[in-house]
């Protein structure tokens, strides 16, 4: 139970972060942070999360890095159910009280204003197509998993794991928020969805099903790599 409670936490911080920085402050007028501060917003809402309670359930926070290290050998398959749920529950949690927030200024419209929810076609960022989207959130999903079996790995430097990951995601959302407004987690992508209420809702499988396709294609990759080097 202590793990599955590090997973809601470390969840609920990475969303009302990351997701808290594009709907409350990428945008404000004349200090806004944009996107670069939204990809510093995930990546150090990862990086800090992995420390404070990363030692009690492994820092996942994330659905789909719990079935990619599944794919790697890293963690049992009997418990990624309770984790995913876990992470789900955490990342709707921090949706709400997003809501709550934002829900107080006066003009706020969470359908319309998107409420950080990811997206392609006329609902991404630039514009960009489903296929286009596809490949971004499989392709960065991957690496992301690669650079968290290495980092986590016993022969990597010890202590530091956090800041590679962290590092990565930051590096992920630089280069993908405007294709997709940048998932890589089913988890973070679920809670904007429910809250935004409309587009977002019939276009969260694509969402799902790209992230979990990259994060296994990339621990399968580690796990080849770590064999051979073996």
């Amino acid at each position: 139970m202590k793990r599955l409670v590090a997973e809601a936490l470390g969840t609920f911080v990475l969303v009302a972060g990351g997701c808290g920085s594009a709907i409350l402050a990428a945008a404000f007028p004349g200090l806004g942070i944009g996107f670069t501060g939204v990809a510093l917003a995930f990546g150090l809402s990862v990086l800090v999360m992995a420390y404070a309670v990363g030692h009690i359930s492994g820092g996942h926070f994330n659905p789909a890095v719990t079935l990619g290290l599944v794919a790697g050998g890293r963690f049992p398959a009997s418990q990624a159910i309770p984790y995913i749920l876990a992470q789900l529950a955490g990342g709707i949690a921090a949706g709400a009280v997003l809501y709550l927030i934002a829900s107080g200024k006066a003009d706020f419209n969470a359908t319309a204003s998107g409420f950080a929810a990811n997206g392609y076609g006329e609902h991404s960022p630039g514009g960009f197509s489903l296929q286009a989207g596809m490949i971004t959130e499989v392709v960065m999903t991957a690496i992301f998993l690669i650079v968290i079996m290495g980092a986590t790995s016993e022969r990597a430097p010890k202590g530091f794991a956090p800041v590679a990951i962290g590092l990565a995601l930051t590096l992920i959302h630089l280069v993908s928020i405007p294709v997709t407004n940048t998932s890589v987690n089913p988890a973070r992508s679920t809670a904007a969805a429910l809250f935004q209420g409309g587009w977002a809702l019939s276009q969260l499988w694509m969402f799902w099903l790209m992230p979990v396709i990259g994060a296994v294609i990339g621990g399968l990759i580690y796990r080849g790599l770590q064999e051979k080097a073996a």
